[in-house]
């Protein structure tokens, strides 16, 4: 893809992220990866039956289910069958379904008959409400995350999939209500496509009504094809052929507003979801902290810091995420609390997540690893981790406080942007120590590895660290 067009891209549907207005449309493509078969490799089997070749009618796949459902006299077991056998239920997801999941993300569309989306939904710690009857759609799972509308049916009910030119052809009166739901979407949503060929003629006849009805003001819709390759014995004519065939599909789908990316192998498919979140994730910053005391710094002073601080991060458009660190989170949370009512935009929860540890569990074995699980879904919220102070009291006296540590381990094994406030001293200190090594010598731009240098040169007053955050924020934030 041209860095260009894929800045751009990536821009725009994290802004629809934000905005709760992104919804993704799987097709088989996605799911190959797993082992699974496309359109294609589902028939083969049965093209062959029949005497010809699934390859050569990629074209014509729907009418070649509905051959072979006429010439075993209007039988389709030998298709449930097909499908049993291609598509086990117990299949885990891929790499790119588990990338998908954890994105927020409301609403998926599918064509696909197995429940890897559902899987990995599920896997994210999410509600999932599957819709792939008429009925189900008028009920809604109670607290629901996702709803997955598999408007072709699924795998464990093989004798209501849609596979012929019969069901086809009886889709809007046996399944209408799928369609006014996805044209619904699509006129409402910013759509990306993922593994579809555009060779569904439901979706034709949807775009279509959507193209015919809003011309020129439809919304923007994203797909990603892989660009042609050329084959080891393949002919030159041959794969010129199919480079023109992909150029006219690209370009017709300019009339339904879907912009086409490219890429050269299915691997960037994988690295550009990767980003996607990664810059999704980059405007949650997660606060880590604890102080019995302040060093050479009097309390009244880093008190109005911390609330400066959470005015600043609102101030900036961060969402915060911070459980109740000792001596940090009271006032840290007060100036975020009240810039966000002072600017009357959105809803608290909007710009904050703010979660309690459970202390009060009697066995430290078992509250260890609760704390654990509840620090790594804290942090796996957000994309940038601040560390400042690190200290507790223990048997009476202060020490390193190894929380804030832990905190540090988890973030960065979710490759977070960690960030040490170095002049707050204690567990904060130490963790700069061990990240300045990294941040000198990874992919950061020049701009950002200065900004971290400023940051932790000593202050006289905690106040000084307002200006030198305020700035590392801003330049982690547009990357």
């Amino acid at each position: 893809m041209h860095i260009n067009e894929l800045d751009a891209f990536v821009k725009e549907y994290v802004k629809e992220l934000h905005n709760e207005t992104a919804a993704i449309f799987a097709g088989a493509g996605l799911s190959v990866g797993k082992g699974f078969v496309d359109w294609v490799g589902l028939l083969q089997p049965l093209a062959a039956e029949l005497g010809l070749d699934a390859e050569r009618e990629s074209d014509h796949l729907v009418a070649l289910a509905q051959h072979h459902v006429n010439d075993n006299g209007m039988n389709r077991a030998g298709l449930h069958k097909r499908l049993l056998e291609e598509f086990p239920t117990d299949a885990q997801p891929t790499v790119n379904h588990q990338l998908l999941a954890r994105l927020p993300v409301a609403v998926y569309w599918t064509t696909n008959y197995d429940r890897l989306i559902e899987r990995a939904l599920e896997g994210a710690g999410k509600i999932v409400d599957s819709k792939h009857r008429v009925d189900q759609l008028a009920f809604t799972k109670p607290r629901r995350d996702a709803v997955v509308f598999k408007m072709h049916g699924d795998v464990e009910h093989p004798a209501q999939v849609v596979l012929t030119k019969d069901d086809y052809e009886r889709y809007p009166i046996d399944r209408g209500a799928f369609i006014n739901g996805l044209t619904g979407d699509l006129v409402s949503k910013t759509f990306l496509f993922l593994g579809f060929s555009f060779k569904d003629p439901n979706l034709d006849y949807i775009l279509a009504r959507i193209r015919l009805t809003f011309q020129a003001n439809g919304r923007q819709h994203y797909c990603v094809f892989r660009r042609v390759q050329e084959q080891a014995g393949q002919s030159q004519a041959e794969y010129e052929y199919l480079q023109i065939k992909q150029r006219l599909a690209i370009n017709d789908l300019k009339r339904f507003n879907i912009k086409t990316l490219l890429v050269d192998s299915y691997d960037e498919i994988t690295e550009l979801l990767r980003r996607i979140e990664r810059t999704y994730r980059r405007k949650t910053l997660f606060i880590s902290g604890s102080a019995e005391e302040f060093g050479a710094w009097d309390k009244s002073d880093v008190s109005e810091f911390l609330n400066d601080l959470g005015k600043i991060v609102i101030q900036r458009g961060f969402r915060l995420v911070s459980g109740f660190g000792w001596g940090i989170s009271n006032d840290l949370l007060s100036g975020a609390i009240e810039q966000i009512y002072g600017q009357r935009i959105g809803h608290i929860q909007d710009h904050l997540i703010v979660r309690p540890f459970p202390r009060y569990i009697a066995d430290v074995g078992v509250r260890d690893a609760l704390w654990h699980e509840f620090r790594k879904d804290l942090i796996s919220q957000a994309g940038i981790a601040l560390f400042m102070f690190g200290n507790k009291l223990s048997d009476g006296k202060t020490v390193l406080a190894d929380g804030v540590r832990k905190e540090y381990a988890i973030a960065r094994e979710l490759d977070l942007v960690t960030v040490p406030v170095a002049p707050t001293g204690y567990v904060a200190n130490e963790l700069w120590q061990l990240d300045e090594p990294g941040v000198k010598s990874s992919a950061m731009s020049e701009e950002i590895k200065q900004a971290f240098a400023r940051l932790q040169a000593p202050a006289a007053k905690p106040q000084e660290l307002l200006s030198r955050i305020s700035e590392i924020l801003d330049l982690l934030g547009k990357e």
